[in-house]
């Protein structure tokens, strides 16, 4: 159990029990939960058994991906809140990974001002960054998360067997924040995450009292954490044309990219060594398969990061490494360091 702004996040093979506890203590007048096809077939089934407070809920099914954060998807599911006369007292359930909590987290936010929502995280990713912190958003225009809001649910349930059910590729992709959470925060889960060869669950407890710890000194992510952003300047960069040009890529496979690309900016502004920038591409290559990006593109990934939401004045501003285990924020970064990065980050994937 971790206590971060006015709820709670529940961890472990009990959070079945603790969510009962409180539905039944809030006593909400609706309960809807947004799942995709994915986390409908394999994950609603035993969360209604295991809970059987939902067994009335309402089910809002959507298509996976990246896709579905989007205006259009957010006003179909408004309109059907207001078919079913949901009130100020209604819950959003958000059963599903990163894009679930995302989305539903949005919806809720803005319904009639704001209504409660909870998180039940059913990825890696979604598990060890996305569900916790408050972060909701959409993409719009192309840019990703570039219209959102930040509201805290309240509460998270992670059930770390739900993960049973993802694929090794799924896997790897949550990993990606978890040693994002190392490399600028913690040096010592950076050296058991080298040695390591399977998911452990502590990783996971890890990852989110390393985040929790950044949101509840930062809640409006205003300062310190801004460090949560390191690899998603460019790493958002390349998601956002990718899936523009509808070639397929996950946010932390886009992150991992970003990371290489980031740290060797960080190297450039000499605020790590050689050694250390060695130690982390060593590192990131053996942990993780990387597949070049198409360098006709560069020019609109560099683009994309002027339009990056932690800039000032068009000026990029990004979060480095300033050492393994620390960050160093509002970094001003110039379009030829990000060019010269992608370019180094294609050389080592030949």
């Amino acid at each position: 159990m971790i206590k971060s702004l006015g709820y709670t996040i529940y961890i472990g093979e009990k959070v079945f029990k603790d969510l009962s506890s409180f539905l039944k203590k809030q006593k909400y007048s609706n309960c809807f939960i947004l799942c995709d096809e994915n986390t409908f077939k394999h994950c609603l089934p035993g969360l209604i058994i295991q809970c059987k407070e939902l067994k009335d809920a309402e089910i809002f099914e959507i298509e996976s991906g990246e896709n579905s954060k989007s205006l259009q998807l957010c006003s179909q599911l408004w309109e059907t809140l207001l078919s079913y006369n949901a009130d100020k007292n209604a819950l959003i359930i958000n059963l599903g990974g990163g894009v679930v909590s995302d989305l539903g987290g949005f919806v809720a936010s803005v319904y009639k001002r704001g209504i409660d929502f909870i998180n039940i995280p059913t990825s890696l990713l979604a598990m060890a960054d996305a569900s916790v912190g408050g972060k909701t958003g959409i993409d719009f225009s192309g840019l990703k998360n570039s219209i959102g809001t930040i509201t805290q649910p309240k509460g998270v349930f992670i059930f770390p067997e739900f993960l049973e059910t993802l694929p090794k590729r799924h896997i790897a992709n949550g990993m990606a924040e978890i040693y994002k959470m190392a490399l600028i925060s913690d040096k010592v889960l950076w050296k058991k995450l080298q040695s390591a060869k399977i998911l452990d669950n502590t990783f996971i407890t890890r990852s989110v009292l390393l985040k929790n710890n950044f949101v509840k000194k930062d809640p409006l992510d205003k300062g310190v954490r801004k460090a949560l952003n390191f690899g998603h300047t460019v790493g958002h960069a390349i998601e956002s044309v990718l899936l523009a040009s509808e070639v397929d890529i996950l946010h932390g496979e886009a992150v991992l990219a970003g990371m290489i690309c980031e740290s060797k900016i960080s190297l450039k502004k000499k605020l790590i060594s050689k050694k250390e920038f060695d130690e982390i591409v060593n590192t990131l290559t053996q942990k993780f398969t990387f597949a070049p990006l198409p360098a006709l593109l560069f020019g609109e990934m560099v683009k994309a990061t002027v339009n990056d939401k932690k800039n000032t004045k068009l000026q990029i501003q990004s979060a480095l490494l300033n050492g393994i285990g620390k960050n160093k924020i509002n970094v001003a970064v110039t379009p030829m360091e990000i060019l010269e990065s992608l370019e180094f980050y294609n050389s080592i994937t030949i």
